[in-house]
């Protein structure tokens, strides 16, 4: 009675490796198809009048920055193409620290962009729905001062800027709270602004609601995946493309070995019937 020869598991983690590494390294950009919450992102920015200031905060830490991380980028990006002005706040500490991040980032991509008058960094402040509240009255009162110590009444981007009715949209990237429940109920809610987000994977179940049912949010980046598809839709694949790259190859090739090992399986199990025949 034949028998199959088992395959040694180290080729099936050294395969995983490099269909793991490859795509980390090369960007390959697989097809994605994208949701119906990533295109209402996309179409909120894509919409917004050029020249309009938008308020994003950046309220997550390190942890997330995986998830969140890749979609703020591409977001900051879609939005220095549509030349729409930004203002960058954050709810949490280290969220000063991630938009700084953003912008070194982009830095050498968009030279002619000048501080204080087509961005600015406003940065943290302790409080979460307090503070949200008290920026409906009057942004300078919350945040006089920039991360730079300028006097914000001082910066031209924030002329004529006193609260959210003068702000075109409100994005929060959010791995908590406070975070995007609070703006929405704050920006969305109480001033009529246009408000989306981006969460972690783990947070969209409690998120989605405010999509589909209560339609508070104008769509929502979920997860590494949503940070895929809109860097598919703004043409700028990044570290989130790569990433989901990386993740269709490793399972890819995990079904083709659940194959073999499905096919070895009846082989052996038809010699066995015949051998006692």
């Amino acid at each position: 009675m034949g028998r199959s020869k088992q395959i040694d598991r180290r080729w099936l983690f050294l395969l995983i490796f490099v269909g793991v590494a490859l795509p980390l390294i090369f960007k390959i950009g697989l097809p994605l198809e994208t949701s119906k919450n990533v295109q209402m992102v996309h179409d909120l920015v894509e919409n917004t009048p050029k020249g309009s200031i938008a308020l994003i905060s950046f309220d997550y830490d390190p942890a997330s920055m995986p998830e969140l991380h890749p979609m703020a980028k591409t977001l900051v990006k879609h939005c220095f193409k549509k030349n729409i002005k930004l203002i960058f706040t954050a709810m949490w500490p280290m969220g000063v620290q991630m938009a700084e991040d953003i912008l070194a980032q982009l830095e050498n991509e968009y030279p002619d962009l000048v501080y204080g008058e087509d961005y600015v960094n406003l940065g943290f402040k302790a409080g979460g729905m307090i503070t949200i509240q008290s920026m409906g009255k009057n942004f300078a009162e919350v945040f006089p001062k920039d991360v730079n110590g300028n006097d914000v009444m001082d910066l031209p981007i924030l002329d004529g800027i006193k609260n959210f009715n003068n702000i075109g949209f409100v994005f929060s990237l959010s791995a908590g709270a406070p975070g995007i429940k609070e703006w929405v109920q704050i920006a969305h809610d109480a001033y009529g602004r246009p408000t989306s987000g981006g969460v972690t994977g783990v947070s969209a179940p409690a998120i989605l609601p405010y999509v589909n049912e209560q339609k508070q949010l104008t769509g929502l980046l979920a997860g590494l995946k949503a940070a895929a598809e809109y860097e598919f839709l703004t043409f700028s694949p990044g570290t989130a493309t790569s990433g989901m790259d990386a993740q269709s190859i490793a399972h890819l090739i995990i079904i083709i070995f659940i194959i073999i090992g499905n096919v070895n399986y009846w082989r052996n199990k038809r010699s066995r019937e015949k051998g006692e025949d």
